[in-house]
């Protein structure tokens, strides 16, 4: 029977968290923890550079507004840990209080906690619930050494990871029973298969510390928590020969009188003027969430169509036609059923998925303020044709990214030819209307289109391409009429900017309109594919055109 095959070794960088803990642990050099009691605070500590984060009891209590009593139940921190496990690649060594009950508590959570990525848990010495060493210690009632010990079995003989470190926490200094009583606990925790000692201590200098450290010698590592005696030069520390020094709850300490000086200004001065200089941005806040990642994801895993598409809206005349209707505003602003007509252009494109909008304004161009749309202006609007708008649109950085969609500003139009644009792949697309007669009613002026191949009922099932656009074309040869959409791939993006500024700068072309466009486009090689459509829009010209879009749904 052939033998299985074996996984690679893991790398390096790979290496479990819990082995990079107890290489710490046994450093020959001090080695420092940050306390952290979210995700956020934890991603902050290792940009710091920490090699280890403390989840600390005080803290992680306080980040859910209880007390450090065993109010927060052993399940809330876990979840808690979880988040923090998953925004960083430290090891987490949990201040784990008591073990939350007794030695089946210890096992069921160092099971948890190896499940969760957790590196190394701490367990102190007192009794089920604690209460803050640093509230009334020494009134602390100490557990018994042997059932302590059972807990510290059981967390051992329960961990199947080998170097999941437990961690044991000596509060004999705390509860005021001395050097002595300090070592014999010691010992017994370590005969009972301690990873390392915590020996805490509540005295504003670290002479406690420092005489265990003495006695206990290099039996095992040895972790500090330098909180009362923090005037201590570390280096006080590093030659004593501790393992870990632990600077237990000084994120949550800074960031609460800044929460507090912020909150009072805002309720004084009932403005942000005063403190907008003293926060982050929020793209921080987006930046430590990882929400560049998900952006990525997003570009890996959604379908694409219509997300990645830039919108260029050409709505620089005045719309003279309607007279009194654009005296003060130009024509897409025009109310049609009590929303400027431009905002239903806009929400046929919102509907489709497409966000990014560029209008190129001209006439009145302060009047034209839709929220969330990028403009682009063109203050010789009325000596210049479409052609120089676009050309100015397409200078702006905000048309790159993906296809490109080109609509006026005074027509507006059923969300589908959106959808019946985007499904062709080919480079230029337009939609022509077949219903070409209407517009020769209204007499007035219409982009007209002549194609290889009429409209019929088998059209839905060829490919019809573009042979000129053009308001001259006569009736023998005239296929439809031109909306004014037209779709750009992002791959032929540069061709048409290039081709557009080109005849841009030509005087010959300064009052060149799209359709001219189209006819160079097909003059030069390009091919402009069709899609036929019967009616589903409407070009806003004049009064009457004003009243028929107030019903157009």
């Amino acid at each position: 029977m052939a033998a299985k095959p074996r996984l690679p070794s893991p790398q390096p960088e790979r290496q479990r968290r819990s082995t990079r803990f107890r290489e710490l642990l046994h450093s020959p050099d001090l080695e420092f923890l940050l306390e952290a009691h979210n995700g956020i605070s934890a991603r902050i500590g290792e940009e710091a550079g920490f090699k280890a984060l403390w989840a600390g009891g005080l803290c992680m209590s306080a980040q859910f507004g209880v007390r450090d009593s065993n109010e927060a139940s052993w399940t809330q921190v876990l979840e808690m840990l979880e988040f923090m496990v998953d925004a960083t690649t430290v090891p987490i060594l949990l201040d784990g209080d008591t073990g939350y009950g007794n030695f089946n508590n210890v096992r069921r959570l160092v099971r948890k906690l190896e499940q969760r990525g957790v590196a190394a848990v701490c367990i102190e010495d007192k009794l089920y619930p604690k209460t803050n060493s640093f509230i009334d210690g020494d009134k602390q009632q100490l557990a018994d050494i042997d059932e302590f010990c059972s807990r510290i079995k059981a967390g051992k003989d329960a961990q199947r990871d080998d170097d999941f470190c437990i961690i044991t926490r000596v509060e004999a200094f705390i509860a005021g029973w001395g050097l002595a009583e300090a070592l014999r606990r010691a010992e017994a925790y370590h005969a009972a298969g301690s990873d390392g000692i915590l020996i805490h201590s509540a005295l504003a200098t670290p002479k406690e510390v420092l005489a265990f450290k003495r006695e206990w010698a290099d039996r095992s590592p040895v972790v500090i928590v330098p909180t009362k005696y923090y005037a201590t030069p570390t280096e006080v520390f590093r030659e004593a020969g501790f393992s870990l020094a632990i600077w237990a709850n000084h994120l949550l300490r800074a960031a609460i009188p800044a929460m507090q000086e912020c909150a009072a200004t805002l309720a004084r001065e009932q403005n942000l003027r005063s403190i907008e200089d003293r926060v982050v941005p929020v793209k921080e806040i987006f930046r430590l969430q990882g929400a560049s990642e998900l952006q990525e994801a997003e570009d890996r895993y959604l379908p694409r169509q219509g997300r990645d598409a830039r919108v260029v809206v050409l709505a620089a005349s005045r719309g003279s036609a309607l007279g009194e209707l654009t005296a003060d505003r130009p024509k897409a602003m025009v109310e049609i059923r009590g929303q400027p007509l431009l905002a239903h252009i806009v929400a046929a494109y919102n509907a489709a998925g497409i966000k990014r909008i560029t209008v190129v304004r001209g006439y009145l161009p302060a009047a034209i303020d839709l929220p969330g749309l990028a403009y682009v202006d063109n203050p010789d609007y009325a000596d210049t044709g479409e052609l120089v708008s676009l050309a100015r649109a397409l200078a702006a950085p905000d048309t790159d990214g993906g296809d490109l969609y080109v609509s006026y500003g005074d027509v507006i139009f059923k969300r589908y030819l959106l959808d019946t644009l985007a499904e062709p792949a080919d480079d230029f697309v337009i939609v022509a209307d077949t219903d070409w007669s209407a517009s020769v009613n209204r007499e007035r002026a219409a982009d007209y289109v002549s194609c290889t191949e009429p409209h019929s009922r088998h059209a839905f099932y060829r490919e019809i391409w573009l042979t000129r656009c053009a308001e001259d074309i006569a009736a023998p040869g005239r296929h439809g009429e031109w909306m004014g959409l037209l779709k750009v791939s992002a791959r032929a993006l540069p061709r048409l900017r290039a081709l557009v500024a080109g005849m841009a700068a030509d005087p010959a072309h300064r009052r060149a309109k799209l359709h001219h466009l189209l006819t160079e486009l097909v003059a030069r090689g390009e091919k402009v594919r069709v899609v036929y459509t019967t009616g589903h829009w409407l070009d806003v010209d004049s009064l009457a055109d004003v009243l028929a879009a107030g019903r157009f749904t």
